[in-house]
């Protein structure tokens, strides 16, 4: 597969402008195709993106991550692409873990590919490490699956099959969301461990609300656990 032709990074982000021209330039080194998705920022974010090569979409509020991500996924698909790799904007990811994602999908045939931080949490903040396994628990319990990173916005789908879920979060839980949503089709998706970095910047994630967020969420998801529990794929 021409991995380059047929698939786009797509990066949401919010006042990201020290980072993302670095960022988007260590992508295109394996995709050409960068979508970087404005949020709404108030720094130069979308200035830098441009300077970097990217193709940029504005939003003129912040919306929060789950709906620049879906703005960023349809920018893809009227462009033609068939796979979209997300990763964030703040440089955590690290490029040079891309090959894995696409060796993992060519090898393996999944749709879903995510990257997997547990095996390497050394420099995770305790409170980010907790949380992710915390969640990651009650996730693989609800799905009936072994997530062992749910949390992680490293990912590479298939685009056809990302735009067909019904997605309706607007913020961080989208990545549990997604699983959920994706679980309940009856499909396991697939991990790679990826490198875990942090930078001296403080993360977008408030873990008072974000985590209250994430409760309300998963209080509203009964219907949709009842179908993980009774559809699989063989």
């Amino acid at each position: 597969m021409d991995w380059r032709r047929t698939c786009a990074a797509v990066i949401p982000c919010y006042n990201e402008a020290p980072q993302i021209y670095r960022v988007v330039r260590a992508v295109q080194d394996y995709l050409p195709c960068v979508i970087v998705v404005d949020d709404g920022s108030t720094d130069g974010t979308a200035q830098k993106a441009e300077a970097a090569g990217a193709k940029v979409v504005r939003l003129p509020i912040n919306s929060g991550k789950g709906t620049a991500s879906r703005c960023g996924w349809r920018r893809a698909e009227a462009l033609g692409f068939k796979w979209v790799l997300m990763l964030d904007g703040d440089g955590q990811h690290a490029a040079a873990d891309i090959p894995a994602f696409l060796d993992c999908a060519r090898e393996t045939g999944a749709t879903l590919v995510i990257g997997n931080r547990m095996n390497e949490v050394g420099t995770m903040p305790p409170l980010r490490r907790w949380a992710n396994r915390w969640m990651s628990r009650r996730l693989s319990r609800l799905t009936g699956q072994t997530l062992p990173d749910s949390q992680c916005g490293f990912r590479l789908a298939h685009l056809p099959a990302l735009l067909a879920l019904t997605l309706r979060t607007s913020r961080f839980e989208i990545e549990s969301e997604m699983l959920l949503a994706f679980s309940a089709t009856g499909r396991t998706p697939a991990f790679v461990p990826v490198q875990t970095r942090y930078e001296s910047h403080s993360s977008k994630i408030n873990p008072a609300t974000d985590s209250w967020r994430w409760l309300r969420w998963r209080l509203a998801q009964r219907p949709l656990l009842r179908a993980c529990s009774t559809i699989r794929v063989p």
